[in-house]
């Protein structure tokens, strides 16, 4: 990976594991593109780029103005929007049922509150076009989308925006992420090679409304967005532009109590630290810590104890046969917390 920023050269032997490990996961998913981004005591201590947007070997080299999809990584902005309804008094509890915020809702929803949709723990599902309920709500967990679009839909119900329209003037606007956005049309900055392809990994991409995986950000505003959460609020300059309360809320422990201990434990969507057999953070990372994923490989990892917020990026097309997501995901962690640790 090329470092793009030689000030910083004298904290990269500590990052250098972990920058050989995520271009080697690179080569391996067979994506073209990579970033890793490390902020610590808020901090820049590593920042590196390898690639480019596409397999055209004429295609843009990728770099500090590169956004990928980060995937379901767009799902705690939709967390953060739900919170700051919350602050504005708009939504009263997250124990409300459902029907208090949407109608026409079918029968299998009776006992889902919107903790439940925040939390996967629904277990609605989609079968047939049809919802249908998998387990009853609070007494299992299930990654599903049908809980996603819900939120969505209560976001609209209580703003007369749309979620995009929501965040970029409550969030992206204050806070300057001004490389953060959902995009339906290609442009040079954007890594935007997934909807080119009949079988990409991402979904449609016909709308800016915030209801599609079609977010893009740059490494930098991936980072800046796990800081928000870190520092609960607070720009760079010591500004508090939001309510510490907002962000608090969204990465505290949420997870139904009944949920089965086996099971990963949630904030408001962000994955929490938990020793469990799905969890996706590293055993190494310390208790306290949050993470959020994306499908094309995208990842941010904010680990309170050492001060320090880790981003990776690629744009993975595919998952090869002997490629092991879970056991990558952790490692990544591990490494993080490690180097971090040692600076600590």
């Amino acid at each position: 990976m090329t470092v793009c920023s030689g000030r910083r050269r004298s904290m990269e032997s500590r990052f250098q594991q972990l920058a050989d490990y995520v271009y080697d996961v690179q080569l391996r998913i067979g994506a073209t593109a990579a970033a890793l981004y490390v902020l610590q005591n808020n901090r820049i201590v590593h920042e590196s780029y390898s690639g480019r947007h596409n397999e055209d070997e004429h295609s843009r080299i990728v770099d500090v103005h590169t956004q990928f999809n980060v995937g379901s990584v767009r799902k705690t902005y939709l967390a953060l929007a739900i919170s700051l309804l919350i602050e504005q008094g708009r939504i009263e509890s997250i124990d409300d049922p459902l029907s208090r915020y949407l109608d026409k809702l079918p029968e299998c929803t009776n006992d889902v509150t919107l903790r439940h949709l925040l939390t996967h723990t629904h277990g609605l599902m989609e079968r047939e076009g049809k919802l249908i309920q998998e387990f009853p709500a609070g007494n299992g967990w299930a990654y599903r989308n049908a809980g996603i679009a819900m939120l969505f839909e209560i976001v609209f119900r209580l703003t007369g925006m749309t979620l995009s329209e929501f965040m970029t003037e409550a969030v992206f606007e204050p806070y300057g992420l001004r490389e953060t956005g959902w995009r339906n049309t290609p442009y040079e900055q954007l890594i935007y090679n997934y909807y080119s392809r009949p079988d990409n990994w991402v979904g449609p991409n016909n709308s800016t409304a915030g209801d599609q995986s079609n977010l893009f950000v740059s490494a930098r505003d991936l980072a800046q967005w796990g800081q928000l959460h870190l520092r609960c609020g607070a720009a760079w300059d010591g500004r508090q532009v939001l309510p510490i309360n907002v962000f608090e809320r969204v990465t505290a422990l949420q997870t139904p109590k009944v949920v089965p201990a086996h099971k990963p434990r949630n904030g408001f969507i962000w994955w929490l630290q938990h020793a469990t057999p799905l969890n996706q953070i590293g055993e190494h990372v310390p208790a306290g810590s949050y993470q959020a994923l994306g499908i094309t490989g995208c990842a941010v990892l904010v680990i309170p104890v050492y001060n320090v917020v880790a981003v990776r990026m690629y744009n993975q097309l595919f998952k090869p046969v002997d490629y092991d997501y879970l056991k990558d995901i952790r490692t990544f962690g591990n490494l993080v917390s490690d180097a971090a640790k040692s600076f600590n």
